[in-house]
C-alpha cells in the first residue's frame, strides 16, 4: 500500500470526533450541550488554525471568518440534506416492538 493510501481521511477523523460526541451525549443525556461544546471546540481550533497560518491575523480576520463560515455552512447543508433523505432513528423507535 502506498503512503498516500495509509493517510487518514477527513471523514475518518470526523468519525472519531462523532464517536466521542455520541459517547458524551450518552453520558450527559444532552445532545444540545454536547453539540454546543463541539461547536465551541471547532471554533477554538479553527481560530488556532487561522492564527498559525496567518502572518497578520488582524488584517485577515474578516477573510478567515468568511472562509470558515462558508465551509461550515456548506458542510452543514450537505448533512442536513442527508438527514432529510435518511432521518435518524431514535432509541425509542429502535426498541419498539412491531405492531
Amino acid at each position: 500500500m502506498s503512503e498516500a493510501g495509509k493517510e487518514t481521511t477527513i471523514f475518518q477523523l470526523a468519525d472519531q470526533f462523532i464517536a466521542l460526541a455520541n459517547e458524551l451525549s450518552g453520558k450527559e443525556q444532552d445532545v444540545s450541550k454536547v453539540g454546543t461544546a463541539l461547536r465551541f471546540a471547532a471554533s477554538r481550533f479553527n481560530a488556532f488554525e487561522a492564527a498559525i497560518k496567518s502572518s497578520d491575523l488582524a488584517a485577515e480576520k474578516d477573510a478567515a471568518l468568511e472562509w470558515f463560515s462558508k465551509e461550515y455552512k456548506d458542510m452543514l447543508n450537505d448533512n442536513l440534506e442527508d438527514h432529510i433523505k435518511n432521518p435518524p432513528v431514535s432509541q425509542a423507535e429502535k426498541t419498539e416492538e412491531p405492531a
